[in-house]
């Protein structure tokens, strides 16, 4: 019997059970919701990374070809060497440019007008006189022979036999006029004109000319500057963190010191390139563009995330590998370097890979020590003027040949087939050597 001012409490399991399994289903239903979200966000992610693959490979996949022009050019002894002594200076600055410009003119001897001469003469490239005068210096044997040579054509022929330049518009929008496209298929009902593996694109350095440009001099330079990089940045990375996590005790300084690392890995990185150009070159007088100032500005840069990754590969080493190796009566040091470090080295390896990758495409500080400059040598020395690949690319981008824009892109597929290529050695070596405790 209820007590009277008092209200009873029903306990009724049907209407709980009925609350429970409301509650589960929006549950459930939210649960789904996040998960279809979730999807649609990855899934929109995955198009837009194919859509951009897809427009740099669409664009790029054609600097891979090089046209061709194939001329019968007559060393003439005459104008390469009169007096028959076979000089390596006289040979060397022989007017090579001729022999091919004769070579043109007797495969059209009805081009007369010098307008016409000049439009004919442009259909091959200026790098076919520097691959004669090459050719003659390897072999002088062939003076006074007439030679079937394969040599560059012009940028705009390139393009006009890749499909970029449309033959249906006006003579007036076009880059080759109506008799400079009638000489091209002249040529090439004769097979004189093809296409074939662009080799000078790897093996060639910078130059204005598109189609005698190449990517090997921004390649060389990349490795040496990533060279000095790694040489700078791993040991005192990996030294600064076996420091703070082994052996520095915990204070306000070293608290100190950890706040600023993880900032500086936050901080942008033309600030580095800045700190370069006053202290590397303003202050110590390092030359500008060389590998060795742009090792160091990137060394500086990648430092926070190796000490960072080195740090977190110490800490995933167990205490009991330490208690043990100090129970047996190893010193401190001795635990450290042979014991605790081995095992985390991995983990050190793969964070200084990924910190590697991300230096090899930075363009910012680069620029501030300059490394935007035209270099058309390949570098043989960390001292030696070079540039490197995102610089490149950052060059190509702003020309406004039509070539340039394959080239860009055929070299955005290169740096980011190296940036694979490193991230895929970072997962192999943590799959291969991480122990799971």
């Amino acid at each position: 019997m209820n007590s009277p001012g008092k209200t009873s409490l029903v306990f009724s399991p049907d209407a709980a059970m009925q609350k429970v399994r409301a509650g589960l289903g929006r549950r459930y239903r939210a649960e789904r919701r996040f998960r279809r979200f979730g999807l649609a966000a990855i899934l929109l992610g995955l198009l837009f990374l194919a859509l951009l693959l897809i427009s740099i490979v669409g664009k790029g996949y054609s600097a891979f070809q090089q046209t061709w022009i194939a001329l019968d050019i007559v060393i003439d002894e005459q104008q390469l060497d009169p007096t028959g002594q076979r000089d390596p200076a006289v040979l060397a600055t022989a007017n090579y440019g001729a022999l091919v410009k004769d070579s043109l003119r007797r495969m059209f001897p009805d081009v007369t007008g010098r307008s016409e001469k000049r439009q004919l003469y442009g259909l091959v490239s200026g790098g076919a006189a520097f691959q004669l005068r090459k050719l003659v210096l390897n072999d002088p044997r062939i003076i006074g022979t007439t030679q079937h040579i394969r040599v560059p054509a012009n940028d705009d022929v390139d393009m006009l036999m890749k499909g970029h330049i449309d033959r249906t518009l006006a003579s007036s929008r076009r880059r080759l006029g109506d008799d400079e496209i009638a000489w091209i298929d002249r040529l090439a009902d004769e097979n004189r004109i093809g296409k074939s593996f662009n080799t000078t694109f790897f093996t060639a350095g910078d130059s204005r000319e598109p189609e005698l440009a190449g990517i090997r001099g921004a390649v060389v330079g990349s490795f040496l500057t990533l060279a000095v990089t790694l040489l700078l940045a791993f040991p005192v990375g990996v030294a600064t963190a076996v420091y703070l996590e082994e052996y520095a005790s915990r204070n306000h300084w070293t608290d100190l010191i950890e706040v600023n690392i993880n900032n500086l890995a936050a901080v942008p990185s033309i600030v580095f390139g800045l700190l370069g150009l006053a202290i590397f070159i303003n202050f110590f007088g390092i030359p500008r563009s060389t590998p060795l100032v742009g090792g160091l500005v990137l060394a500086l840069m990648t430092l926070p995330t190796i000490i960072i990754a080195s740090r977190a590969a110490l800490k995933s080493v167990p205490p009991s590998i330490r208690e043990a190796a100090l129970g047996v009566g190893a010193s401190r040091t001795q635990t450290v370097f042979q014991h605790v470090l081995p095992l985390a080295m991995p983990g050190m390896l793969t964070g200084t890979i990924i910190g590697m990758a991300q230096a090899l495409g930075e363009t910012a500080p680069l620029l501030m020590i300059g490394m935007v400059a035209f270099i058309v040598d390949i570098p043989g020395g960390v001292t030696d003027p070079a540039t490197v690949l995102p610089v490149q690319i950052f060059l190509w981008a702003d020309s406004p040949e039509r070539a340039f824009v394959e080239r860009t892109s055929a070299a955005i597929m290169i740096l980011l087939g190296f940036l694979f290529l490193m991230n895929a050695l970072a997962v192999v070596l943590r799959r291969r050597f991480e122990r799971r405790w």
